[in-house]
This record gives structure tokens, sequence and C-alpha cells, in this order.
């Protein structure tokens, strides 16, 4: 497993890994963002790729409305992530991490049907590149994020697989050792972002290692699943910004590379 973390594609963030020794970026080129926009910086990035020695490992768009709320696919948003697809494919990146929202105006059974289809589109044209399809288990604008619909979807779509993160477990009051020990083979990515929980809500996301996530045991079961793919730190409390939160990620590579085998898994 390799360690990295999520930030932008410009110089300064590929500079910024490589001063701390990440292996990768991964880049969220979320809804609010252009598709067109990032492709347009694809040949820089490659350059900055060179330069530094950083990889990019993960890229996803999140909060996207694919669906309609009458079931109808966005074209907008289908067409933004082919593209994005065959961005990442162009860097080399292996893994490309989407959700699919729910159509209000449809049931559940009817939502699973939508978003087989759409991420069968998706995966296809994964497959056709070789980049690695991914649903995120949180739930912004996502509802494919549990054993519930992953028992439904996956064994319909041809080689997808999830992006996970703990945090996003515990969030929902689930278990992600039973999510890791049933799904664990099925982790394209997979995301250390701390957390911790009082009477049932999320306080703060601390660094891994100042917060309550086991993160012993879930690399352990990660290494049991053979999982050798990125684990992408992501910087995501109120509290730890600033000095404070360059001191966090340092802890949380301190943290981590300990556990991090010197060969594969």
């Amino acid at each position: 497993m390799k360690l990295g973390i999520i930030r932008g594609w410009q110089e300064i963030d590929f500079a910024y890994a490589a001063a701390k020794n990440l292996s990768f970026l991964e880049f969220t080129v979320n809804h609010n963002i252009k598709a067109d926009d990032f492709v347009a910086q694809t040949d820089k990035i490659l350059t900055y790729m060179e330069k530094y020695g950083v990889a990019v490992g993960s890229m996803g768009r999140w909060g996207e409305k694919r669906i309609l709320p009458d079931g109808t696919v966005c074209e907008e948003a289908l067409a933004s992530d082919l593209k994005l697809i065959d961005a990442a494919a162009k860097l080399s990146c292996p893994v490309y991490n989407v959700g699919v929202n729910y159509a209000d105006e449809k049931t559940m059974d009817e939502n699973i049907e939508i978003a087989v289809s759409y991420l069968s589109k998706l995966a296809a044209r994964a497959k056709e590149v070789g980049v690695k399809l991914a649903v995120y288990n949180c739930d912004w604008a996502n509802f494919i994020h549990s054993p519930d619909t992953w028992e439904k979807v996956f064994p319909r779509v041809e080689s997808l697989g999830i992006k996970y993160d703990p945090s996003h477990t515990m969030g929902r009051h689930n278990d992600y050792f039973a999510e890791l020990r049933d799904y664990g083979d099925k982790v394209y990515h997979f995301h250390i972002k701390g957390v911790i929980q009082i009477d049932g809500k999320t306080y703060d996301h601390p660094p891994a290692g100042l917060d309550q996530i086991n993160w012993g045991a879930v690399l352990d079961m990660l290494y049991t699943k053979h999982y050798n793919g990125g684990l992408s730190i992501e910087p995501h409390s109120s509290y730890w910004r600033g000095q404070r939160g360059e001191w966090a990620i340092d802890y949380t590579i301190r943290h981590i590379t300990p556990m991090l085998m010197p060969f594969e898994a």
C-alpha cells in the first residue's frame, strides 16, 4: 500500500506531496468544477508528475446530481464522467470514484435499475481505457454506499469496486469491520480520515491516531483482503487547520507509515 493525500492539481500541490515523501495525489474534481477545465490541464499535470516523482493515485467527482428527479440521466453529468475517466487514463490514474444520487420520483427498486444502468456505462468506458471504477461510500449525492445497496448493484456491474472510508460507516452507525470483512475484496481506494463521535453524532475529524478508528485493525483487514492500493489522507476538520493542520498531516503520516509493509501484501 502507498500513502498519498487529497489536494489540488497545481505544481504547488505536487511539490507539497514530494516534500512530505508521499507517493501520490488524489484529485476531487467535484460537481462545481467543469470537467473540460480539468481536462485542459492534463498536459501540465503530466509534467508535474515527472518533475516531482508524484503519481496521481485516484480521481473522483463528488456531489454530482447524475440522475434527475424523474429518473432520467443528466447527459451533462454523464459526459463529464466519461471525460474524466479518459483523463484518468491519460494520467495513469488507476481509479475513478463516483456516486449515484437517488431519484425522488422513483421507487428504490427503480433507483437500483437506474444506478446499474448508469454505472455500467461508466464501467464499460473505464474497462476500455484501463481504469477501475469505484463508488464512494459517503452519501453526498449517492445512495450506493452500504451493503444493502452493494449487494444489489455489484453483481450486475462488471468490475465495480468501492472507495472506502471508515468514518462514513461510523456516521451511519454501521460496523466497518463487518463491511471490510464482507466487501474488502471490492475496495479499490481508501481514505484515511479520523473521526470522533459522541451521542451518535460526529464531533470532529482529527488526524488518524487521535480518533476512534482502530487503524491497526483496519490495516490488518486490508492486508488479509490483499489490498495493495492507495491510502489517501483526507484533511477534514474545522479545528485542525493552518499550522495545526500541518501538524495533523505529519502526525497521520507518522502514525500510518510504520504499518505499511515494504512489499506487496
